[in-house]
């Protein structure tokens, strides 16, 4: 019994230590796993997934290949996919170069301290408004830079408020503090100079016109731990682009946690055409100035040089005229969704610092409802007609209605006014829209029906335009827009004033009776360059809705001129295409994702117009892998672009297409 009892205390002690043992084991099993593996692993749980620093890659004929970091690779330095493919294959940059194009394979790491840059020129206009630009472009590189800082383990962003000029007159330093803090023991820069030299030696321009030369070259060298830029351009708007062109050169390496650069490159550049533009409609729905800002960021890397600002229509009147206070008062959504005259100079700065043209449009005579009632009251009699009529489909293409009234005389003196205020805000100008659409007949016919009311339409548009030069110190633009309709052909138009902004289909007959009556266009074809169709309906009855949605291909491969088959001296007519952004169904929400990426597609159809349109299927493997990486540069610089396809693409380099 002694022995019987002496084992089973034996047995339950070893069945305690056994638990014991068991329950260490358990609570204790990372510490089973070998060392390299356990700490690879935590990194990876620990570290934000936009790093992806699961997978590695290797350049393979011309072709990033993936392959997995943790368990395969993870004692060879790891190779982010940026830094794959931008020294891999083809160049990475959109739109595409229209010149020659060479670049290195190898990259150089650096940090924005080492960067300064030198300007020659003598236009001082010209350098002050490069300076400006420089410290854009400056702030991007930063913003990249910095996109890891809140990551564990990585340093803090360096304090820099801005870039300041030093006291030798044509130097612009890249940062305001020397010390730099980006480069470590643990992570060396491979230079530690990085200086560009700029030469603008031909033209004086500072606004953007319809001759502007926009061509630039640019020669990156390095040498001896140095990164040495020379940038050739005849007018600031070349220079700008080279800018451009500079900064998708570099990228941030998310191993190194530093930027990188081609360590050699040589790029020849200029548009194919002249007017390449982004039409955001304001009216339908407001846009707060700091959205529009980032849309002319946008379009600023996508080398998009046209802003049309639709900014009124007959929902409402945001513009707070310094005339005419009563049109926003009447017309604005609330007094908090109103642009002053200060917000308009704002964005017009911000835009032309970025090589954009700002053309704000003031719709007529259609268009024109809310903010136009008040004239009654203030002893002007009916500025408008039909305003808010119903039903509504008998008089307008959708609520509300509202047109102007070609009759009174003080209609055209606060056109004459607000044209005025504007070519003031936007500057010396070689393009001006009046507007002109979707003039409804109806409408007029119920107040002038012993009138050519196809003729009232002539002598209203005459009429706005003899305003418009008044406006303008009695000279008229050089090219003056208005939308296509069925009356832009009447005779009363003259094909050496006026411009179309064609917005109808590309098979319609009008495209082609523009052409062979003379006129410049401006192409907009609602069937590709219309970035709000597709989303269905907006209200019950009649036809409120284009579709299908217009993809970013559709956008791409649009090129009408190839199509109508025009001589050479036809497609000069061509003056250049426009995006359009209607917003019954967009509020600032939703703008990012509604106008990029496809808007930048427009972007390299006008400034390259690649000769693809019926060899598509052999180029889009380049195409769809620029214009991966281009979006994810929109999305860096806080732009809210939609995705083009699944991440596993991305990641995959043409697997998907």
């Amino acid at each position: 019994m002694a022995l019987t009892a002496s084992l089973r205390r034996t047995l339950i002690a070893l069945f305690a230590l056994m638990t014991f043992i068991v329950m260490v084991f358990y609570w204790n099993q990372d510490a089973l796993k070998p060392t390299s593996y356990l700490s690879t692993f935590d990194r990876f749980m620990r570290t934000n997934f936009v790093s992806e620093k699961t997978w590695t890659y290797k350049c393979v004929n011309d072709r990033c290949i993936r392959q997995h970091y943790l368990t395969e690779h993870h004692h060879e330095k790891r190779i982010p996919f940026l830094t794959c493919s931008m020294t891999c294959g083809a160049s990475n940059i959109w739109p595409e170069p229209t010149g020659k194009v060479t670049l290195g394979s190898k990259s150089l790491t650096f940090s924005t301290a080492h960067v300064r840059a030198h300007i020659e020129t003598p236009f001082q206009r010209v350098e002050n408004l490069f300076r400006d630009a420089f410290l854009v472009f400056m702030d991007d590189l930063r913003l990249i830079e910095n996109v890891d800082k809140d990551d564990k383990g990585s340093h803090e962003a360096e304090g820099h408020g801005g870039a300041e000029v030093n006291e030798i007159p044509t130097s612009v330093p890249g940062a305001k503090h020397p010390d730099d803090t980006r480069c470590r023991v643990d992570h060396p820069c491979d230079i530690d100079q990085f200086e560009i030299s700029v030469k603008i030696h031909k033209y004086q321009d500072i606004f953007l016109r319809m001759d502007t030369d926009e061509s630039y070259n640019i020669t990156v060298m390095s040498d001896n731990r140095k990164i040495s830029v020379r940038i050739n351009a005849k007018g600031f708007y070349g220079a700008r682009n080279a800018l451009t062109t500079l900064q998708q050169m570099v990228w941030y390496d998310d191993e190194d946690k530093l930027l990188r650069i081609i360590n050699r490159a040589y790029v020849e550049d200029a548009p194919k055409f002249g007017y390449r533009g982004l039409m955001l409609d304001t009216s339908r729905h407001y846009f707060s100035v700091d959205s529009i800002k980032r849309t002319l960021s946008g379009m600023a890397l996508s080398k998009l040089n046209r802003f049309h600002w639709h900014m009124t229509d007959s929902q409402s009147f945001p513009f707070v005229s310094r005339q005419y206070p009563q049109l926003a008062a009447h017309g604005a959504y609330s007094n908090h969704e109103v642009y002053t005259v200060e917000d308009v100079r704002e964005v017009v700065e911000y835009a032309r610092v970025r090589g954009i043209q700002v053309i704000p449009e003031i719709d007529a005579p259609a268009h024109a409802g809310n903010g136009w009632d008040w004239g009654p009251k203030h002893g002007l009699g009916e500025l408008s007609l039909c305003i808010n009529q119903q039903p509504w489909s008998f008089y307008c293409g959708e609520p509300p209605c509202g047109q102007l009234n070609p009759k009174n005389n003080n209609t055209y003196l606060i056109l004459q006014r607000l044209y005025a205020e504007l070519l003031e805000l936007a500057g010396p100008t070689d393009f001006f829209h009046l507007g002109g659409d979707e003039v409804n007949l109806e409408c007029w016919g119920q107040f002038f029906n012993d009138t050519d009311l196809r003729g009232l339409w002539c002598e209203f548009m005459l009429q706005a335009f003899q305003r418009l030069r008044v406006a303008n110190g009695g000279i008229s633009p050089k090219m003056t827009v208005v939308w296509s309709s069925g009356l832009t052909n009447t005779p009363c138009l003259s094909k050496n004033s006026f411009a179309v902004q064609v917005w109808g289909g590309s098979t319609w007959q009008e495209n082609f009776e523009l052409i062979e009556n003379g006129f410049n266009l401006i192409i907009s074809h609602v069937d590709a360059w219309y970035l709000d169709c597709g989303f269905g309906s907006w209200r019950s009855t009649g036809e409120g809705a284009c579709s299908p949605y217009r993809t970013w291909q559709n956008v791409y491969k649009h090129r009408p001129w190839n199509r109508m088959r025009l001589t050479p001296v036809q497609v000069k007519q061509i003056l250049g295409g426009e995006v359009c952004l209607w917003t019954e169904q967009v509020d600032e929400s939703t703008l990012d994702s509604r106008v990029w990426p496809r808007a930048a597609a427009l972007a390299e159809r006008l400034w390259s117009d690649p000769d693809d349109e019926h060899d598509f299927d052999a180029v889009h493997k380049d195409v769809f892998s620029r214009f991966s990486v281009f979006r994810n540069r929109l999305v860096q610089l806080g732009i809210k672009a939609e995705a083009i396809f699944p991440k596993y693409c991305a990641q995959n380099q043409d697997e998907c297409v």
